[in-house]
């Protein structure tokens, strides 16, 4: 394949990778394949033995030593200096510490997740407020300064690849209900289109059906991606971007005092809280509302008016159904009262068939609901790249894409995904993301709802969020 053969960008220094799970091992061939970088001045530090194999059969120095609040200073300083990069894929590392950490030494910044130091989820003496997303990425934002070295938040498949899927599907919404499609220059811009398409509700909506040659066994957390990622987030207070059509909080939400004001919080596990959404090939389905940075990124960034009052703001949120088998294992983690399950299974080389359907919905518009996004099937990522099944591909290839990216922008401080030019980071992953399909939908949260179950329902707006969520 001919896309296989470019080199997108050059890192005359050096890379070092912090964290070399699922998407560490699925994207270091990316980056060989794509990145102009020898492999002897790559360095991955990590805390487990896992990926040790796949970093030696391609030269990769393997350092096995977490890094912690007392040592990471002291392990960095003799790997990275200015014109190095830092690509931070680990869990229970704090993003803000190495965010700082790389500016000081003149290195470049990436990572998928904006990660406390342990405890940071599910610290009890923290509140509720403090243990959100929206906080975390707050003390990030506090980072930013103009002319400093590129340090790209949150760039995975989500956060990351559907901010740029966003404006995508934006421009083409415009086109097809005859709006001028002129793609905005600016965040200005881009919300007011949002706002003249009149943008209700943006769900992150996916459906992961791969499945595995062996079930999942009692006592075992099975998933297709980071099995602590998904429990940490999973453990979360639920998050969404809090639009300017709804006309009520839920009862068991909670405004911040502090910030954007552009989300709220509820008083319970995005794990244990469902929401209705719709994609293509699985149609309406129940999603978990896991909280993810996006959800109030995106609600921030097309925000029109003042913050706290907005003219316009659409609701945000993740609607995540993963393969049955990690349902099965939240529903059985649940049960234990959220403590995780002794024995963990990433699925990879086991996967037997399979697709994971990425994509955001758009609804409320003038065609009422539309799905852009990825539909992957595991075949096609293993013949697209080694180590990789659907999930971790749409993951793997927008790093490489932020990766590539902030080279090329080297003096761009602290940037989110809905700050960066989607065109370029989409020409990056498009080949590896298989079908990029839209579609529109008759679909509302209300379908067939009425005459089965009669519910307390507001029929004169289907997008309200009291309408999207199962109680």
């Amino acid at each position: 394949m001919a896309h296989e053969q470019i080199k997108h960008a050059a890192l005359a220094g050096r890379l070092v990778i912090v964290g070399f799970g699922s998407i560490g091992q699925g994207v270091l061939p990316l980056i060989l394949r794509h990145i102009d970088v020898a492999p002897d001045r790559i360095t991955i530090i990590t805390a487990e033995p896992k990926g040790s194999e796949e970093a030696a059969n391609y030269g990769i120095k393997f350092v096995q030593k977490p890094l912690t609040r007392e040592n990471y200073r002291d392990v960095l300083r003799p790997l990275l200096s200015a014109g190095d990069f830092l690509l931070n894929l680990s869990v229970e590392v704090s993003s803000v510490a190495l965010v700082e950490y790389a500016r000081e030494v003149g290195a470049l910044y990436l990572d998928t997740c904006i990660e406390p130091w342990p405890g940071g989820y599910t610290d009890p003496n923290l509140t509720q407020a403090q243990r959100t997303n929206y906080a975390l990425r707050a003390a990030a934002l506090e980072l930013k300064k103009p002319d400093a070295p590129t340090a790209v938040l949150t760039h995975g498949a989500n956060p990351g690849l559907v901010s740029h899927l966003v404006k995508e599907a934006l421009l083409n919404i415009a086109r097809d209900t005859g709006v001028d499609a002129t793609t905005p220059k600016d965040r200005a811009g881009w919300a007011a289109l949002a706002h003249k398409l009149n943008i209700k509700v943006i769900h992150v909506a996916e459906r992961d059906t791969q499945v595995a040659s062996v079930p999942k066994q009692a006592g075992e957390f099975v998933n297709t991606w980071s099995i602590d990622g998904f429990v940490s987030e999973g453990c979360q207070p639920a998050e969404l971007g809090w639009g300017s059509h709804e006309k009520a909080l839920p009862p068991d939400g909670r405004m911040h005092e502090q910030g954007c004001k552009a989300a709220i919080y509820l008083m319970r596990p995005g794990a244990s809280t469902r929401v209705r959404t719709w994609t293509p090939n699985e149609g309406p389905f129940h999603g978990f509302l896991i909280t993810h940075s996006e959800a109030i990124s995106i609600a921030d960034y097309y925000t029109v008016g003042d913050a706290a009052k907005p003219q316009y703001r659409p609701t945000v949120h993740y609607a995540y159904h993963p393969c049955d088998d990690a349902v099965k294992s939240v529903h059985e983690l649940a049960g234990k009262n959220w403590k995780q399950q002794a024995t963990q299974r990433l699925l990879m080389d086991e996967i037997v068939s399979g697709t994971d359907e990425l994509g955001v919905l758009l609804a409320g518009h003038a065609k009422n609901a539309y799905w852009y996004g990825s539909q992957l099937s595991v075949e096609q990522a293993r013949e697209l790249a080694p180590y990789n099944n659907a999930t971790s591909l749409q993951v793997t290839v927008a790093v490489l894409a932020g990766l590539v990216w902030a080279l090329e922008n080297p003096r761009r401080g602290v940037v989110e995904a809905d700050e960066m030019d989607h065109e370029r980071c989409m020409a990056i992953m498009r080949p590896y993301l298989g079908r990029v399909v839209g579609v529109y939908a008759d679909w509302t949260p209300l379908q067939d709802r009425e005459t089965l179950f009669p519910e307390d329902v507001d029929h004169t707006d289907p997008w309200q969020f009291k309408n999207v969520r199962v109680t």
